[in-house]
């Protein structure tokens, strides 16, 4: 306002300055004109001259400076009104505050309130004028004023107390003592009553202020700075699981003996009993980190779910409780009692002090017959690495209605924190220890740190409830209030005001946790900025001109190129699929053809014999074994096909080795899953006995396809039973003289045997498959003169049935190779007795083609589509397995990107939360 009006006077002075010399030839003017009226008669010569002449003059200077100011001031004042125009304009439009301030009425009302609040304390305190511009820091101030007013006024009663002791009689001083201490505590409590109410107004403002800023549609909600934190939080706990080095960011451990009350003070702190309760029973089994914040409604929510539980309905803290425990329970594993899983969860509500604490399962003294052997350990260990952090504050929580002596987290806490720079101690269910102890100085060297070995930045004296589950928190706060309002240690002044109640608790640890963040996050930053340019620079020199991929990347590039097989697949051409399943069918079943079907009926030697056996059989197999067997080769088949096409990509220039490993174990798991469906069976059991009953070979290209299959077949037999005779008979006469091989005396036996069945095949080519009695007898009567030892039967037959399959086999070569041209003489019926192999395996070759077709409909029309979903469902469950991942992607590159990426992720965190703090710290 200042500058407004000094400016304001200078552009009066200069359109003063402008408008003088107009002003002054107005002024000429009139006294010219004025001087013309007066006759020049007039003027004569009298010795009054001089003086009428100065009065003349007198009166023309006045006049001037009459119109001089009036001029002036009328110019300034035009230049005053449109420098207050264009001031006016060029301000901004602050129409949009009107809809975030509260209304006038609400605002005249809290007006009245507060000049009520300073009336009624203007007689027993003087009290700053200013008291009703109270906000967080005023009240701070005004509550650091009072506590020092209380303890000069008990440090002047104790000196009164000594001075009137010689001269006063001690009934008069007790007297005097106890009227003071109750003058002191009807202030206190009046003092602590208008706070109560202010504080909750205050809330009430707020929450007000936050819905408006919440349902505002143009303004964009920011993240809280604590919830920022929460998620610094949060990826460091994923980051370094240890809990050793990284992460030293400061939060608020809470730790104590099991069922001190340290669950009860967090939910005080936290404004609703969020967690499960149980009489002398463990409950907290792994750590909860609780993230305070305050808000317009008062809700919990997990890290990981969506769902919000309203605090101020009892079934949702119903089932708030419910799923704590059951996120307890889940995390113990093994066997264990407690786990090192840490469950997450922010609480907002209005008036909330801002801040994140870590609930620890309490420190036991015997490990019970339920419990893990080594849980008493554990818990320790688990307290004593929270605890380790430098920057952790330490809520130290002790049962005051135990003995001290029985104390097990003080010593914890003495042997991590020895100077107490971080620690605060608190001392529950001080209502039990008043009425236990006999002594109440013991509660009050308690408190100021006489008793335990251990120091502390402050101690506190709280009261957690009734023991009563069903009590809730205001009912809570009440009786905490109503204790101390009663209580005699703090009505003899044992215990100061500021050292009781959750309130001042929970202000004094967000102060310190607040204090402590600021002084340790830059650091923080700092030191994941470097940790990460040496991972960057490791990567260039390991891993030159390639993409950093954590896990999450190369999984999401490993199932990109699986689906761009399984594209692949289906790219496959109808005859490669036919030609496939074909082979895959005749090396399932041609063992059960040659074994079952064609040996018995092509070695009855009566050509209509052979036909009824070769009905019999075909039927029985296509009614119960060759459906099933059908769909197996086509299982395999599509399964062959698709690891063909994995193997490829696994060999190709471009392939990433590292995916091989997951690749392979995502087929597998596909194909395991991967069953061909029911009906198929039923499907192709029908069109194969169709094939199967058909006896008429259609064509000559029919037929000399069929010729060909049961030569290729022959031979291949011929084959098999060559290499086997060779096993018994040993090296043949060139192996021995050109590759100096011997026969044993088992082949040299062997061959001896073979010699004289040869004789009875030459004698008879159309020998049956079983030798008779009597040539056995002729057999080992021969042999006994020219081997020295006896033959028994069993090696006779074993030598018998190779000989004779090869005997066979080539008879039947021979026929075919005749029959290769007795198509016409087929047709006639004057070659069908020579031919029934050769219609034999044209039918089974029919049956082989249609069943072939048929798969190949199955693969294209259904199995190739359910396959597709298997795999995707397959690759699904591996992307939400960290553990599957893990295990399957792994090598120095991996790990090196992955914390590579967790590190800036964290970096960039930090940086973003120390910008926002920074941002709040200068507002």
């Amino acid at each position: 306002m200042l500058r407004r009006g000094t400016a304001s006077l200078g552009c009066a002075y200069e359109t003063v300055k402008k408008y003088q010399p107009q002003q002054r030839g107005i002024t000429m003017l009139m006294l010219n004109k004025s001087r013309l009226l007066v006759p020049t008669t007039q003027y004569v010569q009298v010795p009054q001259r001089g003086a009428a002449m100065f009065i003349g003059r007198l009166l023309r200077g006045a006049l001037k400076i009459r119109y001089l100011v009036l001029g002036g001031a009328l110019g300034g004042g035009m230049t005053l009104q449109k420098s207050y125009e264009q001031w006016k304009e060029n301000l901004p439009d602050m129409k949009w505050l009107e809809q975030y301030m509260p209304p006038p009425d609400k605002i005249d009302a809290f007006r009245e309130k507060m000049i009520k609040f300073s009336s009624d304390f203007k007689d027993s305190f003087e009290v700053n004028p200013k008291l009703k511009q109270l906000g967080e820091a005023k009240y701070q101030n005004f509550r650091d004023w009072f506590d020092k007013r209380l303890d000069e006024a008990i440090e002047a009663t104790e000196r009164a107390e000594v001075e009137a002791a010689s001269s006063a009689p001690s009934e008069n001083l007790t007297t005097r003592l106890e009227r003071l201490q109750d003058e002191l505590m009807q202030n206190q409590l009046k003092y602590q009553k208008q706070v109560d109410r202010l504080e909750k107004e205050n809330r009430e403002l707020r929450r007000q202020l936050l819905l408006r800023k919440t349902g505002a549609p143009p303004k964009k909600v920011k993240k809280s700075l604590i919830d920022m934190y929460s998620e610094v939080l949060d990826e460091l706990a994923e980051f370094d699981s240890s809990y050793n080095t990284q992460d030293h960011l400061p939060r608020v451990v809470v730790v104590g003996d099991q069922s001190s009350g340290k669950t009860s003070v967090l939910e005080m702190i936290a404004q609703a009993r969020i967690f499960p309760r149980g009489a002398g029973e463990m409950m907290t089994r792994s750590p909860v980190k609780v993230t305070l914040s305050e808000g317009p409604y008062h809700v919990a929510q997990f890290k990981d779910n969506s769902r919000e539980f309203d605090l101020t309905k009892e079934q949702d803290l119903a089932d708030l409780r419910r799923e704590v425990e059951i996120r307890m329970k889940n995390s113990v594993r093994g066997g264990h009692t407690v786990s090192n899983e840490v469950i997450s969860m922010s609480v907002k509500g209005p008036g909330l002090q801002r801040m994140v604490l870590v609930d620890l399962p309490g420190i036991i003294s015997t490990v019970t017959q339920d419990m893990e052997r080594h849980t008493k350990d554990a818990i320790k260990t688990m307290s004593e690495l929270y605890m380790s952090n430098p920057n952790a504050i330490i809520l130290c929580i002790q049962d005051g209605s135990v003995d001290a002596e029985r104390s097990n987290v003080t010593d914890i806490v003495s042997q991590v924190d020895p100077q107490g720079r971080r620690t605060i101690f608190v001392l529950t269910k001080v209502d039990m220890a008043e009425e236990n102890l006999t002594n109440p100085d013991r509660i009050q060297k308690i408190l100021s740190g006489r008793l335990f070995p251990m120091k502390a930045l402050g101690y506190f004296a709280v009261v957690t409830g009734r023991g009563r589950k069903d009590d809730s928190i205001q009912t809570i706060k009440e009786y905490e209030e109503q204790f101390f309002r009663k209580s005699k240690i703090f009505k003899d002044g044992r215990i100061m005001s500021a050292q009781v109640t959750t309130r001042n608790l929970s202000m004094a640890v967000s102060e310190c946790f607040w204090k402590m963040v600021r002084e340790t996050v830059e650091q923080q930053a700092d030191s994941f900025k470097a940790t990460r340019f040496n991972l960057e620079t490791e990567w260039k020199n390991n891993f030159p001109r390639q993409r950093e991929l954590d896990r999450d990347e190369l999984f999401e590039k490993a199932r990109g190129e699986i689906l761009d097989e399984m594209v692949n697949l289906s790219q496959v051409s109808a005859k490669q699929w036919e030609e496939l399943f074909m082979q895959r069918l005749w090396d399932k079943v041609s063992g059960h053809v040659f074994e079952n079907i064609y040996l018995p009926a092509g070695q009855s030697g009566n050509s209509g014999q052979f036909n009824t056996l070769v009905d019999i059989k075909l039927r029985e197999w296509a009614d119960q074994k060759l459906p099933s067997g059908s769909v197996e080769a086509g299982w395999e088949g599509l399964h062959k096909e698709l690891q063909t096409f994995m193997r490829k990509s696994s060999t190709a220039k471009d392939n990433d080795e590292v995916l091989n490993t997951l690749k392979q174990a995502v087929l597998h798991e596909t194909l395991k899953k991967h069953v061909w469906e029911d009906k198929a069976a039923d499907m192709l059991r029908v069109i194969q006995l169709n094939a199967l009953e058909d006896r008429a070979v259609h064509d000559k290209q029919h037929w000399d396809s069929a010729v060909k299959f049961l030569e290729n077949c022959l031979k291949e037999r011929l084959h098999e039973t060559e290499e086997r005779l060779r096993e018994l008979l040993g090296p043949s006469t060139k192996e021995k003289w050109l590759y100096w091989k011997y026969a044993t005396p088992d082949q040299t036996l062997r061959n001896a045997i073979r010699n004289e069945l040869d004789k009875i095949l030459y004698k008879d080519p159309n020998h049956l498959p079983l030798l008779k009695a009597d040539e056995v007898t002729t057999i080992k009567g021969n042999l006994q003169n020219s081997v020295e030892q006896d033959v028994s039967e069993n090696i006779i037959q074993e030598t018998w049935d190779p000989i004779y399959r090869r005997h066979f086999m080539r008879s039947s070569l021979q026929r075919a190779f005749s029959c290769r041209k007795g198509y016409f003489l087929y047709q006639q019926g004057l070659a069908a007795d020579e031919c029934n192999d050769v219609v034999l395996f044209w039918r089974i070759q029919q049956m082989l083609k249609v069943t072939s077709k048929a798969l190949r409909q199955q693969v294209v029309n259904r199995e190739a589509r359910r396959l597709d979903k298997e795999i995707k469902e397959v690759l699904e469950d591996f992307g939400q397995d960290r553990d599957m991942k893990e295990n399957l992607l792994t090598g120095r590159r991996v790990l090196l990107a992955e914390k590579l990426k967790r590190v800036r992720h964290i970096q960039e965190k930090l940086e973003e939360f120390v910008q926002a703090l920074n941002k709040e710290k200068s507002n």
